[in-house]
Order: structure tokens, then sequence, then C-alpha cells
């Protein structure tokens, strides 16, 4: 790529849940979309009253705002953030932090056999990636 060529800003990132999200007709929701956080998705929870109660709902607020697809939901809001198992809800969070703070899902890992370093996408390309 030369000097003048600028590569395009990647704003949204696919992932694929570990677990799912379960909802009312027992229908699993795994694989979504997460955009890049602004900084009114940063700001904007702390107005929110749940929030100002409890600080451990930011989270569940803010991951709300950026997901933007989770399987075939029409919305996604805090409640189905919290409804999620701890697991995925530790995957977004991770994903979170990835995207908006070193912004890329590509992660280091060690093969456990062999010791080789190889680049994985965490984000996931397909179920049970």
């Amino acid at each position: 790529m030369s000097v003048t060529e600028v590569s395009p800003l990647q704003t949204t990132f696919n992932f694929v849940l570990p677990r799912g999200y379960v909802d009312a007709n027992g229908e699993v929701h795994r694989e979504g979309t997460m955009r890049l956080a602004t900084a009114r998705d940063e700001l904007m929870p702390l107005l929110d009253p749940k929030v100002k109660e409890h600080e451990a709902f930011l989270s569940l607020v803010l991951l709300a705002r950026v997901v933007t697809r989770l399987g075939t939901l029409p919305n996604i809001d805090d409640q189905v953030i919290g409804g999620l198992w701890a697991t995925d809800l530790s995957f977004l969070q991770d994903l979170y932090r990835r995207i908006n703070t070193e912004g890329s899902t590509l992660a280091e890992v060690t093969c456990p056999n062999c010791s080789e370093t190889v680049l994985v996408d965490v984000g996931g390309g397909a179920p049970g990636e």
C-alpha cells in the first residue's frame, strides 16, 4: 500500500457466541455483529438510572448500545445482554475491549501440543470455530 492510499476503517465486527442467547421460544441466537463504540456510547450509560444505582449494570447497558445484531432478535437491549450466559457476556466484553482498544479481533495464541504461535480470529467465522 502506498503512502497516499488509506485503508478503510472497519467499524463492524461479526462474532459467534460460545453458547448463545436463548429467547422465550427456546431459539438459540449465536451469530451477531458489534460496532465500534463512540464517545457517546461510553458516556450515555452513565446517565442510565440502573447504572447510577448499581455500577455493575454499566457493561450491560454499554454492550446493548454496540451489539447491533444477535441472530434474528428484533431488538438488543440490556435485558437481552443480561440474559446471556456468563461465558457469552465475558466473550462480548473481551471483543468490545479488543475492537475498541486494539482495533482487531485477532489474538495471538500458542498451541498447547506443538507450542507454535498462531493468530486466531476470536470473533469466530462459523459456529464452533
